[in-house]
């Protein structure tokens, strides 16, 4: 017997007809012995709608009254899915985040998960029901209701494992897993069996959009196996681990990769639109004054690793320097950078929008020249042109126009040797699954 967490996303219980068929499966897991609590997301495009009424009230909702509003979604879908597991002959019971014991810090509309108190939740398990827990949201000391931003779900599932110390958590969507590019633009994409952590971080950090950032974190740091898998097939899915029982410490190549010990593994890429190319103009050339603009944008924004010295005239003593971002980001940034502009001495701020990211994920990056020969190679064969470059451990990312953002995807993809290959009937020669689609996983 183990103990299991599911969580399921928007697109599986969007209708009747979804939840009852969610019951199905959850009640399919209690028959064969195991222990079974549940996170469940919004029905469908339940949040969306309710964002779209906001905006007829108001341009500016309260922090607090949105999250109060949000959440409602969740609360309906969980007592719905209590509902339909009766309906199967089983006991179930619902619980909003704060009855769940779920506490969070008071930053509405992004909050952070403090502690979590199944004490509940375990009574149920312990007396053989099912625990079903409202995603998404929590409780502040002063018991506001708050939620965790969007993919939040898969965070309050992840977190609730690690609280109840369950065996894993399942986290079931409308896709086969992961893949090792967006099947809708890459078609020969393949899914892949198994990540590490650190490879699925990277992933969901750039651009792939089944996991939520922040719950792989946290199954990293707690050590919770994630098994992304779809909600509609018995497909064996990904599983997300650093636990080599979970999943293998060298995992098999493909078959299109070569592997002696040290040559790098390019295991996926991720591609995002979300970008803006951001670039301060003719900054003085002087000690410190990069260090400031640095500094005015990383207090505006949460994250940056795109950066790039676009143009150095020594004759006059000014550089350029750019710097890629997501879209929101890029716009706070150039109010933050306004704002001190006489004293940091630059000419302008420029922002494109028309641009985007594509990101090769694997181990070996740093030591091997191959890696980026390949990655430019390939680029530049296809005509598209690279506007800056950052690099880590496990990651070499790229920004390019976003016109030419998908035809760099599937360009690199096939010179990495990591598109699946197919039979004479067309399904893939290795047994892999291929998906239609790479939608998120709700909320």
């Amino acid at each position: 017997m183990a103990l299991v967490v599911q969580k399921y996303g928007g697109s599986s219980v969007a209708d009747a007809d979804g939840l009852a068929r969610v019951a199905r499966r959850i009640v399919a897991t209690r028959a064969a012995g195991h222990d079974v609590a549940v996170v469940v997301s919004a029905m469908g495009d339940t949040t969306d709608d309710l964002l779209d009424l906001t905006r007829e009230i108001t341009r500016k909702p309260t922090a607090r009254e949105l999250d109060m509003l949000l959440t409602a979604g969740e609360r309906i879908s969980m007592a719905l899915l209590a509902m339909a597991i009766h309906e199967l002959g089983h006991p179930a019971t619902s619980f909003t985040g704060v009855q769940a014991g779920l506490r969070t810090n008071d930053e509405f509309g992004r909050a952070r998960i403090l502690d979590v108190a199944p004490d509940r939740i375990r009574s149920v398990l312990d007396d053989g029901g099912v625990a079903i827990v409202a995603g998404f949201q929590g409780g502040s000391a002063d018991d506001d209701v708050t939620t965790l931003g969007r993919g939040g779900s898969d965070t309050t599932a992840v977190a609730l494992a690690a609280a109840l110390d369950a065996d894993v958590c399942e986290v079931l969507t409308d896709v086969d897993g992961l893949f090792s590019a967006d099947p809708r633009v890459v078609s020969m994409a393949r899914q892949l069996p198994h990540l590490s952590t650190e490879e699925a971080l990277e992933l969901s950090a750039h651009g792939a959009k089944v996991l939520h950032l922040r719950s792989i974190e946290f199954a990293r740091r707690y050590d919770v196996p994630l098994h992304v898998r779809s909600s509609f097939t018995d497909l064996p899915g990904t599983w997300v681990s650093d636990d080599p029982r979970v999943v293998p410490q060298r995992p098999v190549p493909h078959k299109n990769q070569e592997d002696p010990m040290e040559e790098p593994r390019i295991r996926g890429l991720a591609h995002s639109h979300d970008q803006s190319k951001l670039t301060v103009v003719n900054v003085p050339d002087v000690p410190g004054r990069a260090a400031a603009i640095f500094a005015v944008i990383t207090d505006a924004v949460e994250s940056l690793d795109m950066i790039g010295q676009t143009h150095t005239a020594s004759d006059t003593g000014v550089i350029d320097f750019s710097f890629a971002l997501p879209v929101e980001d890029a716009h706070k940034a150039v109010e933050a950078l306004q704002a001190r502009q006489s004293e940091l001495g630059f000419t302008a701020v420029t922002r494109d929008d028309s641009v985007g990211k594509l990101s090769v994920v694997g181990s070996g990056m740093r030591s091997s020249p191959e890696v980026p020969a390949t990655l430019f190679r390939a680029l530049s064969a296809a005509g598209i042109t690279v506007h800056l470059l950052a690099t880590s451990e496990i990651r070499l990312s790229v920004v390019v126009e976003g016109s030419q953002l998908d035809a760099a995807t599937q360009a690199v993809h096939t010179a990495f040797g990591l598109d699946v290959e197919l039979d004479e009937d067309g399904v893939p020669s290795d047994g892999s699954p291929r998906a239609l689609a790479h939608a998120g996983s709700g909320r």
